[in-house]
């Protein structure tokens, strides 16, 4: 049966209820949060910066101070920006965005094929440490790109970073075991529950995932559920089939601002919730803390155990 969870406090910051946009909600988790968690996966929006021709989704400007705000109820310190299928291979506002957070954040970034050697290192120089293909989402990404890029960008130790429908994950395979890089699907690969054991591209990931050639982002929950909230029930068993397979290989990432959402088309998640979830389907604070800092650790090059950046 479903069960409303106890996400968020009531709890006061001097005299206002803490709020984000772009978040339902108030308060700050409840969840303990270890010191130094990563975010895997937000966007900023810049209205400064056009949309690509065909993109689908257009957001309301999200600035890294607005995210800021989201921080104070998720209890994050370290976030991963991700250039958004909004802006094509225009990785300036995610640029900009990692460069106004600091040495505490990390980019992942959409490139054009063409994009020189000097472009990707004066990209990795400024924190960037993976490029991503949007499938489902992206305009002017194509499958056919990933190989390519993935020889190009091995000697700077980033990874693909891959967002594709399931059927297309499938007809992947043999490229997938082929790359010298790492993938990280994000949004739960693209799952949908009821796909769990049932869909050939779930046995793929879970099988690249114990082998060691990817990574999983346990983000967007709002986005693969089939149940919705408040307690997204239905996801619990999918991210523990893949934290089952491979826990070392795991992050988490809330997709704030969470674009599709407020596009209208999944209710707006609340992220000190989402945080509460994620508390739910790991066993105990060692295994929080494997998900929100060793592995970002890993996977993006932070600092795994002292207190710097």
């Amino acid at each position: 049966m479903a069960t409303t969870p106890p996400l968020a406090s009531d709890a006061l910051t001097g005299n206002a209820l803490i709020a984000a946009p772009f978040s339902a909600g108030h308060g700050k988790t409840s969840v303990d949060v270890p010191a130094h968690a990563c975010d895997c996966h937000i966007h900023v929006y810049d209205s400064r910066y056009p949309a690509v021709p065909g993109a689908r989704l257009t957001p309301s400007d999200a600035s890294v101070a607005d995210y800021r705000r989201l921080q104070c109820r998720t209890g994050t310190e370290r976030a991963v920006f991700v250039t958004p299928s909004t802006y094509g291979t225009d990785n300036r506002p995610m640029l900009a965005g990692l460069s106004a957070f600091g040495a505490q954040g990390r980019g992942v970034a959409v490139v054009d094929p063409a994009i020189t050697q000097a472009d990707l290192e004066a990209m990795h120089l400024a924190g960037v440490r993976g490029i991503r293909i949007n499938l489902s989402l992206g305009v002017g990404s194509h499958a056919d790109q990933i190989e390519p890029l993935a020889h190009r960008m091995a000697d700077l130790g980033w990874h693909i970073q891959l967002l594709a429908p399931a059927d297309a994950l499938v007809g992947m395979r043999d490229m997938l075991y082929r790359l010298p890089v790492a993938v990280v699907f994000d949004h739960f690969g693209r799952i949908n529950p009821s796909m769990q054991g049932r869909h050939p591209a779930h046995a793929l990931i879970t099988a690249l995932l114990k082998e060691g050639r990817a990574w999983l982002k346990l983000s967007g929950s709002y986005i693969v559920t089939e149940q919705g909230p408040p307690g997204y029930d239905d996801v619990a068993s999918l991210a523990h089939s893949y934290l089952q397979a491979a826990p070392e290989r795991i992050v988490w990432g809330s997709d704030w601002p969470h674009a599709s959402a407020t596009a209208g088309h999944q209710a707006l998640p609340d992220d000190a919730q989402q945080m509460y979830l994620l508390s739910q389907w790991l066993e105990g604070p060692q295994m929080l803390k494997r998900v929100l800092v060793d592995n970002p650790a890993d996977l993006y090059g932070f600092p795994s155990t002292d207190s710097t950046p």
